[in-house]
């Protein structure tokens, strides 16, 4: 080797890599790192390399998502978006819209409302009907575990107040037993069902459509939490097999098999065959996705004491486990011996610990695989179990947008927690003292993909848009560095991707550069930064 394709000179470079975090250079050779270091770098340079200069900027691995919901999220863009206002009047106005300007559309579709928006966390039919009567209209909200429907999707649907509500899920109702118009988890799919499926076509649009989003904020390798169907949402599974293909996919996917939580370890011969058929390219689906919970703020998640009342006593709800804790140790011990990677969503302390306990059972029935567990979420920990995820290997998955105060935290969560189990929430500082691996995700489309403004949380435990100095308990920041390796090496990690997530030579060169050096700036501006190349295998995919 004589001269290099690619050259970053006049740094900073943040490497992410213990034995050299900081440099000023790094040379690139087809797709793969072939020297970091500093002024020696530019003997590479010859007179067909592309040299960037860095003056200014910072150059870093490519951020990774450890657990995200691309195809779907890609998909919602293209439907009646709510995203980006709390405003009742602006979601009707935002439906009727959106309807009006897809009369071809036999369902109106889509979501990103916020509970904070309505009484209780829950939207009526009544308010839905008022702006489409004549059509069913399905809208999940931003965290993916709650729907709102008109009159017209629960009558298709044969909804009474006769109605059960399913093991997994609740249908919120009127004072006659009447369906209001909120669904909460399995509910869901009662009415989802109807909805017509999406067509192969339309996915993958959406994967392409989120490629390119994520390529723009930096992402080069995700874990896709949910390879299956669920909830009414499409297996985007085929959508990943076409691109990887024909080429389109440039990003490196990591797929996670959807569990059915219906069904027992008679799945798991299936599950196999699935882990076979989808391996193409840079997409592979070595991952099965147990969802153990829901979420607390419609009291789903699954607590080890009861949630609390308004007035703050205990009532007799401690959410729900989807998978018998018993059973769940038989099943993780299995896949574990298959050598498949579990990820878990963990949110409570209850499904924490009954995930951990599942971790703990497969270990002393095989040893240590090395397979790389992980629990996604983790708002409630018990600081019982903090230093289990040390001793089991289990990798912490944070979704650092989540940490922070705001009104669904304040005033749907905090107040049916209690002070002392609020203060366990997001404890991603007491994970890192206990020694834990962290990777980090975004859960996109339920919050922001964008991995700058989930930096930021975690250093600074504020969302960037608040407007208080009101801090998220302050002990469970950590550092930049911290976030940016769980960002970067530690979600590669989890993703199997050794030969990315930080810059060394013989590693893949998928890179981002920022506008700014972020690590010598003030930390509550970390969110400003932007991106502004990214590259997987030293072939650009953004730039501005």
């Amino acid at each position: 080797m004589t001269t290099a394709d690619l050259v970053f000179t006049r740094g900073p470079v943040f490497t992410a890599d213990p034995a050299r975090t900081r440099a000023t250079s790094l040379a690139v050779v087809g797709e793969r790192i072939v020297a970091v270091g500093h002024d020696e770098v530019r003997d590479l340079v010859g007179p067909g390399t592309e040299v960037v200069d860095l003056t200014g900027k910072l150059l870093l691995p490519g951020f990774q998502d450890a657990h995200i919901h691309a195809v779907g999220g890609g998909k919602e863009l293209a439907e009646c978006d709510l995203t980006g206002t709390v405003g009742v009047a602006d979601y009707l106005e935002r439906i009727r819209e959106y309807a009006d300007a897809h009369p071809e559309r036999a369902w109106i579709t889509g979501g990103g409302w916020s509970m904070e928006s309505f009484e209780g966390g829950m939207p009526t039919r009544q308010l839905l009907d008022s702006v489409v009567p004549d059509r069913p209209v399905l809208l999940s909200n931003r965290d993916h575990h709650g729907a709102w429907a008109n009159s017209r999707a629960l009558e298709l649907a044969g909804l009474t107040a006769d109605t059960p509500d399913p093991a997994d899920g609740r249908i919120e109702r009127e004072a006659d037993g009447t369906p209001s118009g909120t669904l909460q988890e399995g509910a869901i799919g009662l009415v989802a069902r109807l909805v017509p499926e999406a067509t192969a076509e339309e996915r993958l649009a959406g994967l392409l459509r989120a490629q390119k989003l994520l390529h723009s904020l930096g992402i080069t390798a995700w874990q896709d939490a949910l390879l299956g169907s669920f909830g009414g949402m499409a297996d985007p599974s085929e959508a990943y097999l076409t691109a990887a293909g024909d080429g389109s996919l440039t990003a490196r996917v990591t797929g996670a098999l959807w569990w059915d939580r219906e069904r027992g370890a008679e799945q798991i011969p299936e599950l196999v065959a699935r882990r076979e058929k989808l391996n193409v390219g840079r997409f592979r689906a070595g991952t099965i996705k147990i969802m153990q919970d829901g979420v607390a703020e419609n009291f789903t998640a699954a607590m080890i004491t009861p949630y609390l009342d308004g007035c703050g006593c205990a009532t007799a709800n401690s959410g729900l486990s989807f998978v018998d804790p018993e059973a769940l140790r038989g099943y993780v011990t299995e896949l574990d011996a298959l050598d498949f990677q579990v990820h878990f969503h963990a949110l409570g302390d209850r499904a924490v610990r009954e995930a951990l306990d599942a971790l703990e059972a497969a270990i002393a029935a095989n040893g240590r695989r090395g397979n790389r567990h992980h629990l996604a979420h983790l708002q409630v920990v018990h600081p019982e179990d903090l230093p289990r995820f040390a001793a089991l290997g289990a990798i912490a998955n944070i979704q650092p947008l989540w940490a922070a105060h705001e009104p669904q935290m304040d005033e749907l969560t905090i107040p049916f927690l209690g002070p002392e189990r609020a203060a366990w929430q997001y404890p991603f500082g007491d994970l890192v003292r206990a020694g834990a691996t962290l990777a980090a995700g975004s859960d996109w489309p339920v919050s922001s993909p964008n991995p700058i403004e989930g930096i930021h949380v975690a250093v600074n435990r504020r969302d960037p848009e608040a407007t208080d100095d009101r801090i998220f308990y302050a002990e469970q920041r950590i550092d930049l560095t911290t976030a940016l390796a769980a960002y970067t090496a530690g979600t590669a990690h989890v993703n199997g991707l050794d030969d990315t997530g930080s810059l060394r030579p013989g590693n893949l060169a998928d890179l981002v550069v920022l506008d700014r050096d972020i690590l010598t700036g003030p930390p509550e501006e970390i969110a400003e930064a932007r991106v502004e190349r990214t590259y997987v295998g030293g072939q650009l995919v953004h730039s501005v």
